[in-house]
């Protein structure tokens, strides 16, 4: 089966809303197999709306709209699709009561125009919605393609594909192959460099097939797998990474869409039973800022320091002033004492500290991104690295805080193996 998915509103193309529903659409079309080849957004007007139904009815099985079923007149979606089939509209009793109970338990005035929400396609079937009150529908049409017909909040439009659209359509596509796709994250490797390694296996690879995706900060490689069956589609999507790995395992970190960096460092440190801390000069807490985004990360991290001045990393971390004067801020020596005396007075496991040049301006004759990070990592003797990231003020402190966190995950790693 092959669907076209047609987002619904004005708003989406004005740029006053980001359109995620089709995204999320799209997740699960692909765990049922369904392809997916085109997407289109469409604003409120009937002609146009039109216009694109008839398109997307042609050259697919299935067309899905998103937004327009509410009581509000840019609402045309239902109505649209139901001029297009030749159908009318009728009202499930069940919306209804719904729509009723509402209106009186809150006590405010029911309109006219909130009936329409309870409204579907004729010979459709109405799509009850957990969390709002316009009806969604599924039309299977005998005549050409079915539609699919969801609300435009995201609240509203996920638990009804999810839970109710999707199970529909299992039904409808029972034997299709089963698709999946599995995301790899990569760190310290560019898009180029990581499609130049994986050239042979890229081109020879039909299923699963691969697509890279870059980052500010990271690579992404999305492996998509076809099969009859889901332990089909694991065994080939395993094999897959196995390869991967042997040519580019040095720079992969973890799986997913959503699996930042800074969570599987936390993720680490708690499985470890260690604590982390932080001194930060030219990131100004940054780092800190990164680690405590992660859910849970209490456990792993009490608190820190921000040492932006030379003042402040004397007084703070009772740096002695020789080692200031001598060698200044920008320096290797610098960086090992902040992550010393960072983890020391934390009370912490492992203590990571940031010192350079964010830029625009020089410092102590470096030029903008240079920067030293040092690690003190358990009990083992502080050391530290020098970068040079040349890019603006913005990009050296993201691109420092990431380069902390990937240190602290390699030496997770190698306690682990060691």
């Amino acid at each position: 089966m092959q669907a076209e998915i047609i987002a619904v509103g004005t708003e989406i193309l004005l740029g006053q809303i980001v359109n995620t529903n089709t995204t999320f659409i799209s997740q699960q079309l692909a765990q049922l197999g369904i392809n997916t080849y085109y997407q289109t957004v469409v604003g409120d007007n009937e002609e146009r709306m039109l216009s694109v139904i008839e398109i997307a009815a042609q050259r697919n099985d299935l067309v899905i709209l998103s937004g327009g079923l509410g009581p509000t007149p840019d609402d045309l979606t239902k109505q649209t699709v139901a001029k297009y089939l030749g159908v009318d509209l009728v009202e499930d009793a069940t919306a209804m009561a719904k729509i009723e109970t509402y209106f009186q338990t809150t006590g405010k005035k029911m309109t006219a125009n909130n009936r329409l929400q309870a409204l579907y396609l004729a010979g459709g079937q109405a799509l009850a919605n957990e969390t709002g009150m316009a009806v969604g529908c599924y039309y299977e049409n005998a005549q050409g393609a079915d539609f699919l017909l969801l609300p435009g909040p995201p609240s509203e439009l996920k638990p009804m594909m999810a839970k109710v659209a999707k199970p529909l359509l299992a039904h409808r596509v029972k034997g299709a192959q089963v698709l999946t796709s599995r995301v790899l994250r990569f760190f310290g490797i560019g898009e180029s460099l990581l499609a130049e390694k994986l050239a042979d296996l890229l081109k020879n690879s039909q299923n699963p097939t691969a697509a890279t995706y870059a980052k500010d900060n990271e690579v992404t490689l999305r492996l998509t797998a076809s099969g009859q069956s889901d332990q089909e589609v694991t065994k080939l999507l395993d094999q897959a990474e196995i390869d991967i790995q042997t040519q580019v395992g040095q720079y992969f970190y973890g799986y997913g869409d959503d699996n930042s960096l800074a969570q599987v460092v936390v993720q680490k440190l708690k499985a470890a039973g260690l604590k982390i801390t932080a001194a930060e000069s030219l990131t100004g807490g940054q780092f800190q800022a990164a680690i405590t985004s992660v859910p849970g990360s209490s456990e792993v991290f009490d608190g820190g320091f921000v040492t932006y001045a030379q003042a402040a990393k004397a007084s703070l971390l009772d740096i002695p002033s020789q080692v200031l004067d001598q060698h200044g801020v920008v320096s290797q020596q610098c960086a090992q004492w902040m992550a010393q005396q960072a983890k020391k007075k934390a009370g912490a496991d492992i203590g990571l500290s940031f010192t350079g040049v964010a830029g625009p301006d020089s410092l102590e004759e470096q030029p903008a991104g240079t920067v030293w990070i040092g690690l003190a990592f358990k009990d083992q003797a502080p050391v530290a690295k020098k970068y040079h990231f040349p890019k603006q003020r913005a990009f050296v402190q993201e691109r420092c805080v990431y380069t902390g966190l990937w240190l602290v995950l390699q030496a997770l790693l190698a306690t682990e193996n060691s």
